[in-house]
């Protein structure tokens, strides 16, 4: 008898040990995630700064050609989406009150989330590459922006300046693209390595 008590209060133990293990695991990754969030937030910030400081003017004041949409790329391919939806939300309202406005900050969370849910739908989909990923990213991000600026101002004029918008959409998505496509191999697999480590 006494052994069998011996034998259940070793089992016992064991269990709490293995729970324990579990929880200490499920914080260590949860703790990794806010982490790497943390980073693409200020790596996102960081790029914003330099969108700053390139002047584009076609008339509609607070619109972006979007360039920290390349830390929304990396977030896509290395986080959860509720994770990179709160990173995506938390570089633009930081961004805005930093670098812009109100309005500013109404453009980028039009074309930010908007772009966000098209790429997510695209990459789930495991028919398009990166490149491909981010260039439709930056056409929806601009298409986003020239909706709500088409509803705030309540006038269909700005649509004549999609082509253009269009156009540097593809162009600076291609070039994220192609960027991230280069620090994958490095970025991406510490990245996951980061996450899933432990």
């Amino acid at each position: 008898m006494d052994r069998i008590k011996t034998n259940n209060i070793n089992i016992k133990n064991l269990n709490t040990k293995n729970k324990n293990t579990k929880n200490s695991m499920n914080t260590t990754g949860m703790s990794r995630k806010i982490a790497y969030g943390a980073m693409l937030v200020a790596l996102a910030m960081i790029f914003s700064y330099v969108e700053s400081l390139i002047p584009i003017s076609i008339g509609i004041p607070g619109i972006k050609l979007g360039i920290a949409n390349l830390v929304t790329v990396m977030g896509i391919y290395f986080l959860r989406p509720a994770d990179v939806f709160i990173v995506v939300i938390m570089r633009i309202v930081l961004v805005g009150f930093m670098f812009g406005n109100g309005v500013s900050i109404i453009y980028s969370l039009a074309g930010g989330i908007l772009s966000f849910v098209i790429m997510l739908l695209i990459k789930k989909t495991d028919k398009f590459s990166v490149i491909s990923v981010s260039v439709v990213g930056g056409i929806t991000h601009n298409l986003g922006q020239i909706t709500i600026a088409a509803i705030l101002l309540k006038s269909t004029a700005v649509i004549y300046y999609l082509p253009v918008l269009m156009i540097a959409g593809t162009v600076t998505g291609l070039l994220i693209g192609i960027v991230a496509e280069k620090v994958f191999p490095a970025v991406g697999i510490s990245g996951k390595n980061f996450l899933h480590k432990g």
